[in-house]
């Protein structure tokens, strides 16, 4: 803090009146020191120390140390669905398709509470209805993959499955178009367990999708990878679909694939290397 002391000095002309002499003032600053009490530390809880920050004009801030974020998706699922070999059609008077039978009875009981869970936060879930709507979501979904719709995309597959769908496809061309549905589509499993509590509630449903499909893939020189534009291919997938139910606007969404272990083998893709020819001399070339 600073003081101003006026000093008198006579003999001095008064600046104001020349006519006749005067006492001038001159300004000298003088520091000061001032002490500040600081509040006691002594307090039992945080009301405490806030009361006498008040009675003394002081306020600290709250702190708040929890953040709020969104989880719009899982990463990944929460009990995978083991397709059974043969897809389930070995004969129940053996031994192996009597454990088949056995442990589709242990999932179907599981997927009617989850079912029961789904319909309460989305009444309008129907299993019936559900698997056509999901083959729509899965042919929606990879034809803007193949246009590379980005804006679009994000709406029909999860955060989770978004980078693994377009993962390496920046210089590719995809050709992908949708035949025919072999097999009507149908579920095969529901899981609708919490997250952290009760507030974070998914709901997963995996679609057993057999259907014809053509796909091609060329890279950026426009020379074929995988697949063909002219020979039709059948395909037999598990596809998982999520939502997140207890949000307002969620929506079912492409999650995930399972690919069974007895599954042949994918095509692998056509490289094309760069053969070096003969060096040449500058009067060859």
């Amino acid at each position: 803090m600073i003081i101003y002391v006026w000093i008198l000095i006579p003999g001095v002309t008064c600046l104001l009146n020349v006519a006749r002499f005067a006492p001038s003032s001159l300004v000298i600053p003088v520091r000061t020191k001032i002490k500040i009490r600081l509040p006691s530390r002594n307090y039992d809880s945080l009301e405490q120390q806030q009361k006498q920050l008040k009675a003394r004009g002081m306020m600290i801030p709250e702190e708040k140390l929890s953040q709020y974020i969104t989880i719009t998706c899982t990463r990944g699922i929460f009990e995978p669905y083991i397709p059974p070999e043969g897809d389930a059609r070995m004969s129940m008077l053996s031994k192996e398709g009597l454990l088949q039978r056995t442990e589709k009875l242990r999932h179907t009981a599981k997927s009617y509470t989850a079912i029961r869970k789904i319909r309460a936060s989305d009444p309008d879930f129907r299993i019936k209805t559900f698997a056509e709507k999901a083959q729509e979501i899965y042919i929606e979904a990879h034809n803007n993959l193949a246009n590379f719709n980005e804006e679009k995309l994000h709406t029909l597959v999860t955060e989770h499955c978004y980078p693994e769908m377009v993962h390496g496809n920046e210089y590719k061309t995809i050709r992908w178009s949708f035949l025919e549905s072999l097999e009507p589509p149908r579920v095969v499993q529901v899981r609708c367990p919490s997250l952290l509590n009760e507030d974070t509630l998914y709901g997963q449903v995996t679609v057993r999708i057999h259907m014809r499909q053509i796909l091609a893939i060329y890279d950026q020189f426009g020379r074929l990878m995988y697949g063909s534009e002219q020979i039709p291919k059948d395909i037999l997938e598990y596809v998982v679909f999520e939502k997140h139910l207890l949000h307002g606007t969620g929506q079912w969404r492409l999650h995930d694939k399972i690919v069974p272990s007895w599954a042949p083998p994918k095509d692998p893709l056509i490289k094309t290397i760069m053969i070096p020819g003969p060096t040449l001399t500058p009067s060859e070339a």
